[in-house]
């Protein structure tokens, strides 16, 4: 898994080293391989999963469907038909909002949050804030690669992180 990962560099701005899993995705053993260890890890913690708009959807989709839950997707601002949830937060270039729908998560449901990188935690930490705001329970957040000396974890206090590698 670890020579699937391409590095682009100056994406989407100039400065930004983008860590690139999609040749992750497209390997069927390599996915496998995450999804199992990231269900695993959280195994009998959580009812749904929550994927974080684009990449965050694969991963949520295939641990959704390995375990028998539901999957949540929390959308990028503007892309989502009925009342939402809005939540906005600072990216390491610049500044976004996330989305979810009103209604689709019943309080109390525990509910582990996918996506790709962890970098600053901002997209991660607003998803949190979003589902906690509708009364669920944030069970986990689990990515495949978190990038050291970025203030993502610390971003993600009071969450359990599980990266399964480090760049």
């Amino acid at each position: 898994m670890e020579g699937l990962c391409a590095t682009v560099t100056d994406y989407p701005k100039p400065g930004i080293v983008f860590q690139d899993l999609t040749p992750v995705f497209a390997n069927g053993p390599a996915l496998k391989q995450v999804v199992d260890a990231i269900v695993c890890a959280f195994a009998g913690k959580f009812d749904a999963v929550a994927g974080v708009e684009a990449r965050g959807f694969l991963l949520a989709a295939a641990a959704a469907y390995a375990t028998g839950t539901g999957v949540i997707t929390i959308r990028k601002a503007g892309k989502l038909p009925r009342e939402v949830l809005s939540e906005s937060y600072s990216l390491e270039y610049g500044e976004a909002t996330l989305e979810l729908h009103q209604g689709d998560v019943p309080a109390g449901t525990r509910v582990l949050i996918l996506d790709d990188v962890l970098a600053t935690g901002g997209t991660l930490g607003a998803a949190a804030a979003l589902l906690e705001r509708t009364g669920a329970v944030v069970a986990g957040v689990g990515v495949v690669l978190e990038i050291d000396g970025l203030p993502g974890r610390a971003n993600l206090a009071g969450h359990e992180v599980l990266s399964l590698l480090h760049v």
